[in-house]
Order: structure tokens, then C-alpha cells, then sequence
């Protein structure tokens, strides 16, 4: 069966500030097979959430309005075992422990994958499910 089908009808909330790193990583999802919606703050990112209902949040940890560890509270409160993947340029020792203790399915950093590793990474995360 071709992996796309097994992907569609899947859907992923994109939530990054950076609307030209947004486009390129829902454009490399969407070709996937995966239904794609884009938040480009925390306060969008809960509202989308909310209305999408998606099937895995990649979340960035600065954002405008509310940053990612304070979208994650409020997406743990709402719904406990929805797969998160935090993808950040933080890459400090402080930041990937929280995020080793946090409770995320992934901690990537930006720089270190390309939109091919990373939707590789979410296919892994949604098999896991």
C-alpha cells in the first residue's frame, strides 16, 4: 500500500513563528499524504488545537504570545497523549533536558535535520501512537 494513503486523513499542527520554515516543513508533510494546519504563536496554537483536533503538534519553543513550553501545559491539560515534537534552534543543555523531562514524543533541533529527517521522525512519533 502506498505509505501516502496510510498517511491521509492523518493531521499535523505546524506551530512555528517563521512563516517561510513553516511553509517549507508543511509543504514536505503535505506531500506525505498528512492534512497540515499552520500557527504561527501560542495563542493560535491552542485555538487550531482546539478546532483541528490534529493527530501530532510540532511545536517551536519561542513563539510569539505564549512560548512552546506554555503551549505544551495547556495542550497536556486539554489532551494527554497526543504526540508533541518540539523542534527549536534551542540547543542548550537546559532546554533538551526539559525537553527529556517534558512530556514530548521528540526534541529536535532545527539545524540538525532537514524537512526529510523530520518528517521521517513524525511517521516514526505517529507509529508509535
Amino acid at each position: 500500500m502506498n505509505e501516502n494513503k496510510i498517511n491521509e486523513g492523518k493531521k499535523i499542527l505546524v506551530v512555528e513563528d517563521d512563516n517561510f520554515i513553516s511553509e517549507v516543513y508543511a509543504l514536505k508533510i503535505r506531500s506525505e499524504g498528512f492534512e497540515v494546519e499552520l500557527a504561527f504563536d501560542g495563542e493560535m496554537a491552542l485555538k487550531k488545537f482546539d478546532e483541528f483536533k490534529p493527530d501530532l503538534v510540532l511545536l517551536d519553543i519561542i513563539i510569539p504570545k505564549l512560548d512552546g513550553w506554555g503551549v505544551l501545559a495547556e495542550i497536556r491539560k486539554r489532551n494527554k497523549t497526543v504526540p508533541v515534537v518540539m523542534l527549536t534552534n534551542l540547543g542548550d543543555k537546559e532546554n533538551i533536558e526539559k525537553g527529556g523531562e517534558a512530556p514530548v514524543s521528540d526534541y529536535l533541533i532545527k539545524s540538525f535535520f532537514t524537512p526529510e529527517e523530520i518528517v521521517a521522525r513524525i511517521k516514526k512519533v505517529m507509529k508509535m501512537k
